[in-house]
């Protein structure tokens, strides 16, 4: 089955800050382009905590399994730099889901990009069908977001 995907809308839109460290930088005083991977993670785990936390999920034996990752990096990203992460959910279908990420600041968009997954049970490894809690959150923010 196709993802659904609501081009434009930002379903389940959370932001949130991201602290730059001294080893998160290079010589120059530049975020280093594997930390934004690191950084999406935070972010993708952030989501989760917020609208599918681990405990609900282990009871359901369910855990989400990584399958892509894809980022474009738009402009440096310094030590003196206040970003903001962001993140939501991009695509859902029966099986798969997708979230947009990127990472901001005052001086606009560093970094951009997607992760992609699915969920399992833990105990069989296998694949089973998006949370039917977590559909619904998804399905009623894009109403709210169409208007409707």
């Amino acid at each position: 089955m196709k993802a659904k995907e609501d081009s434009g809308l930002r379903p389940l839109f959370l932001s949130k800050p991201i602290q730059v460290n001294g080893y998160d930088i290079d010589v120059l005083g530049i975020v280093s382009n594997i930390v934004y991977v690191r950084w999406f993670e935070d972010l993708r785990f952030h989501f989760l905590d917020t609208y599918w936390p681990f405990p609900e999920m282990l009871k359901q034996e369910q855990s989400p399994v990584l399958w892509h990752t894809q980022l474009t990096y738009k402009k440096p990203l310094t030590i003196f730099d206040r970003p903001q992460g962001h993140i939501w959910l991009q695509a859902l279908s029966r099986s798969r889901w997708t979230v947009g990420l990127e990472v901001v600041s005052e001086k606009g968009l560093h970094c951009q990009g997607e992760q992609s997954g699915y969920f399992i049970h833990t105990g069989r490894k296998r694949p089973v069908p998006i949370p039917e809690e977590l559909r619904r959150l998804y399905e009623a923010d894009v109403q709210r977001l169409r208007g409707a």
